[in-house]
């Protein structure tokens, strides 16, 4: 992975925590740290999400972004972006795209697309046929 993390407000940072541990789970990522008001310099509370002990995805209280990101989260399986999609949806997430073929990226793209509570675009792709796996 290239990026080493990205940090963004929500408008609301417990519900977020909430829907982003239940989608992201089929992927193993899970809550590594959380800092309360008093530890951070923006006096709000901040989640460290991520896998292996590293907090890659953090997400604060805040007035979030004027047009919503995009995310994107790389699958292992093409199970593991149904599972997402799934999970997503039970949380709470409005569904965005069903999983499936993107041919327009090309023949192996197979994603799913979820907006979370602040409508932020959610992806998990798969890139590889699961015979390559």
């Amino acid at each position: 992975m290239f990026l080493d993390h990205i940090e963004f407000a929500v408008t609301n940072a417990d519900t977020s925590k909430r829907f982003y541990e239940a989608a992201l789970a089929p992927l193993g990522i899970k809550c590594i740290i959380s800092q309360n008001a008093m530890q951070t310099r923006s006096g709000a509370i901040h989640y460290g999400l991520g896998r292996d002990g590293y907090p890659r995805l953090w997400f604060h209280d805040g007035k979030p972004v004027n047009s919503p990101i995009h995310i994107g989260f790389s699958a292992p399986q093409r199970a593991t972006v149904d599972a997402f999609h799934a999970a997503a949806l039970a949380a709470g997430g409005r569904d965005n795209g069903a999983p499936g073929i993107r041919h327009n990226y090309h023949s192996n793209y197979y994603a799913a697309f979820i907006l979370d509570p602040d409508g932020n675009n959610i992806e998990c792709v798969c890139q590889t046929r699961d015979d390559e796996i």
